[in-house]
């Protein structure tokens, strides 16, 4: 199920499902410590002797406020005579989850109205020695263990505390746990428990008839008592209104820093570009690492996640922050990077926001011979967007500190690993972490790191290590031409296994194969890339009302249909959203560039009402596929609509004076969606 509403501040990050449960809590890292593993945490309510948990008799609509990271929920119950709104948030600040709740009557008489809140913590990812208790100090629920704390409560507009409690067993002697007790209106007061166990707590409201009434609902979170409770005692003093306000205006400033010129385009796209950067926000840690997704339903395929930092993928959403001015979370991925590298100058599979290791399947052992485990598309590609963060903010000094370790360290383990008669990369994993050997993406990326690598050697003044960078990089380039170019085909394969003589080449249609144009390894006229995209586009389009570009031809991962022929994979956002890429490239007038806009209006038509975009989507449904959000698919959309927006000044540029302002008067009488 996907995560329709992530709300976090780096710290601190929670999910609701399309259900509006929470389902995941982590903490102290993003992407680590999932706290509910998730498990869904409940919200009911009481009324007239009727309860009702968040469910499918509930109407709901799931957004946010706009510009924020403020969630704007609006949940009506016909039975129940009961309208409901909603807004949740994590304080940019405080490691406080908080929500509102506007009840409304329906009801043309006065009625008693009561929220239960369900919690099924397994703290350290675990349900093994956990504790609930009521606290009667700060009159709320708290689970601990070791250390992490988590403290519950709530408040109306006359009293703080919790109304009613109940803690109990869970997942254990067939006890389903306390929100059962709820679903009477009251429940058991048990004060404590303890191994696997969860709690319900309540509030009541009086509403009067027609009328409305606010209670406010929260989670503080820390590694001792001592700490929950002081964040307790700021929300009381302070009051979570104002908590929920401040971080509004906070995330509004944060998403509106740049100033951009957006245009011709529509406003729902300009919508969805902040909507975009505030939910990659979301998946960032404050330490640096960029998570691929924190969706733990992916748990249920193969008893793992997408909650790690993956180099490849953190070097392009971090190139979409860099081009959307966002300095200083772009600088602390690199740092990252820069700490995780090994001396040996490469990037391992993947890692978690701790810095450790992550969980991989890539053998160290291939062929009775030792292997790294690596992608090098990853590796290539942070000294590519590092490059590229220089180059818009001119951070002389971070750099300086990156350069010897992590950017000269990079380039020559990129120079050493490859094979001394082609000239091409040694074997490593693809980007799709499916194949081993050596693939036209990588290949392509590994030119754009080394041609980085040398634009930084030239800035230090150390030209020797960038003429050699430069020439290695050219030389590759040839080499991908002769080797992996198929002039009976005319164009360029996916992939090459090492034979005695040069490749075997595996030509099937990747979408991937944009790398080609994407890193400027070759224009985008060129005849043998314009022969090898239109390959792309004509094999891998999804030929159903849903549309969009599949990963390569037969894909089988989440494989919803066997009609090769007309469904060659599900559509991905990340490959449709390089073709718009592309054709960004190839524009020549701006009638040519504005066919671009229709692939972005592609995308947001298949999001989430929320905003959310999945990874890959049902080719029949639309509906998502895998995990939900994934990182990349919002930065491929960022970056996307940036190099249309480049694009577009470029083809307005008066070519006698210069001035595009000018060019724009005189040959652009309205809004080409007026």
């Amino acid at each position: 199920m996907p995560r329709d509403l992530p709300v976090g501040n780096g710290s601190m990050l929670v999910t609701f499902d399309r259900e509006y449960q929470i389902r995941d809590i982590f903490y102290p890292y993003v992407g680590k410590e999932n706290h509910t593993i998730g498990h869904p945490c409940r919200m009911g309510i009481w009324v007239d002797g009727q309860f009702s948990w968040f469910g499918g008799e509930w109407q709901k609509t799931l957004r946010y406020k706009e510009d924020t990271l403020v969630t704007d929920v609006r949940a009506r119950n016909d039975r129940l005579k009961i309208e409901l709104q909603m807004y949740d948030t994590v304080d940019f600040h405080l490691n406080i989850f908080v929500k509102e709740i506007v009840v409304r009557n329906l009801e043309g008489r006065d009625r008693e109205v009561r929220l239960f809140f369900n919690h099924d913590f397994h703290i350290y990812e675990n349900e093994v020695g956990d504790t609930a208790y009521y606290d009667p100090d700060t009159m709320s629920v708290i689970h601990y263990k070791s250390h992490r704390y988590f403290l519950i409560n709530c408040c109306d507009s006359a009293k703080c505390g919790v109304d009613h409690f109940a803690t109990g067993i869970k997942e254990t002697r067939g006890a389903e746990g306390t929100w059962k007790d709820a679903e009477d209106g009251a429940l058991s007061g048990n004060p404590i428990a303890q191994g696997s166990v969860d709690s319900t707590l309540g509030i009541n409201l009086q509403v009067k008839a027609y009328s409305e009434n606010i209670a406010h609902y929260w989670i503080a979170v820390g590694m001792k008592y001592s700490e929950v409770v002081k964040l307790n005692k700021v929300i009381w003093e302070k009051m979570p209104e104002e908590l929920i306000r401040r971080t509004e205006n906070y995330w509004k400033l944060w998403v509106n820093k740049e100033t951009f010129n957006f245009s011709d385009i529509p406003q729902r796209l300009i919508s969805f570009f902040k909507r975009s950067l505030l939910i990659i926000r979301t998946q960032i840690d404050n330490e640096g690492a960029i998570i691929a997704a924190n969706d733990s339903d992916i748990v249920q395929m193969g008893r793992d996640h997408y909650s790690y930092m993956w180099p490849r993928d953190g070097a392009l959403v971090a190139q979409a922050l860099v081009k959307s001015g966002y300095l200083d979370t772009s600088k602390r991925f690199f740092q990252f990077c820069a700490d995780v590298i090994s001396n040996d100058g490469y990037l391992l599979h993947k890692y978690n926001p701790d810095r450790s290791f992550a969980s991989s399947w890539h053998p160290w052992l291939k062929n009775d011979k030792k292997s790294l485990p690596i992608q090098e598309d990853g590796i290539a590609l942070v000294i590519w967007a590092l490059w590229n963060h220089y180059d818009e903010f001119r951070d002389i000094e971070f750099v300086k500190s990156l350069y010897r370790n992590l950017i000269i360290s990079a380039a020559e383990f990129m120079i050493k690993f490859r094979d001394e008669e082609t000239g091409l990369p040694l074997d490593s994993y693809d980007l799709w972490e499916e194949r081993y050997g050596v693939h036209t993406f990588t290949v392509s990326a590994v030119i754009a790191g080394l041609r980085a690598a040398g634009n930084f050697a030239n800035a230090f003044g150390e030209h020797e290590y960038g003429s050699k960078y430069h020439e290695i990089a050219d030389t590759m380039k040839s080499a991908l031409t002769t080797y992996f170019y198929h002039k009976e085909e005319k164009r360029f394969a996916r992939m090459g296994t090492r034979t005695a003589t040069g490749y075997e080449l595996d030509m099937t249609v990747d979408a991937s194969l944009a790398g080609l144009v994407t890193f400027d390894v070759f224009d985008a006229e060129e005849s043998m890339t314009a022969s090898t995209m239109n390959a792309v586009k004509e094999k891998l389009s999804v030929n159903t009302y849903v549309g969009g570009i599949a990963r390569y031809t037969n894909d089988p991962y989440h494989r919803v249909s066997n009609e090769a022929g007309q469904v060659p994979g599900n559509p991905w956002f990340v490959c449709t959203l390089w073709l718009a890429e592309y054709d960004i490239m190839r524009a020549k007038t701006l009638a040519e560039l504005r066919n671009a806009l229709s692939v972005l209006e592609w995308v947001v038509s298949r999001a989430l009402p929320s905003g959310v975009l999945a990874e890959q989507i049902n080719p029949y449904t639309g509906e998502p596929l895998s995990v939900s959000p994934l990182t990349w698919s919002h930065a491929v959309f960022v970056t996307t609509l940036l190099k249309y927006m480049k694009k577009r000044e470029r083809l307005l540029i008066c070519p006698e004076c210069g001035n595009s302002e000018s060019y724009v008067h005189r040959h652009v009488q309205k809004p080409w969606n007026a």
